[in-house]
């Protein structure tokens, strides 16, 4: 099981989806990082990412193999993050097939109607449900026992 975690600018969203499925999954999952910039790469690697890396030809090799995309929602806006995100990144992640979970964050030319204004902790939390349904479901699939942690 590989998932995704996309940010940009600093990568503090990113570095604490990272933090949290490292600590709260099994080693076993991959947990690999696209940052629109290196800044952002390197800040969720040291939150214990396997792999890393930065650019438009990274998200052009990287994301056809995630099975889970993970990010706040800015990461299907062509040229969000002040323009890092570009258009051909936001389209490799918005066609790819992989289950996406997206957090709410605010953009300031976006209102999500319906969306919940619960803090980022609590996002995270329902993240983390999200994640561990959908790998199990792909584990029940496929004939695999599923165990507590994942």
């Amino acid at each position: 099981m590989r998932i995704l975690v996309v940010d940009g600018a600093g990568g503090s969203i990113g570095q604490q989806i990272v933090a949290r499925l490292r600590d709260k999954l099994s080693d076993r999952i991959e947990i690999v990082v696209l940052g629109t910039n290196a800044i952002a790469a390197s800040n969720m690697m040291k939150a214990g990412a396997n792999r890393g890396a930065s650019g438009e030809n990274a998200f052009r090799v990287t994301v056809p193999d995630a099975d889970i995309i993970i990010g706040p929602i800015s990461i299907m806006v062509p040229n969000s993050f002040m323009g890092e995100l570009t258009p051909a990144m936001a389209d490799y992640l918005s066609l790819s097939k992989a289950k996406k979970i997206l957090l709410p964050m605010s953009q300031p030319h976006i209102d999500l109607v319906g969306a919940s204004s619960l803090p980022l902790p609590h996002l995270m939390d329902e993240m983390l449900k999200l994640v561990r349904t959908t790998i199990t479901g792909n584990k029940a699939r496929k004939g695999v026992e599923v165990r507590e942690d994942v």
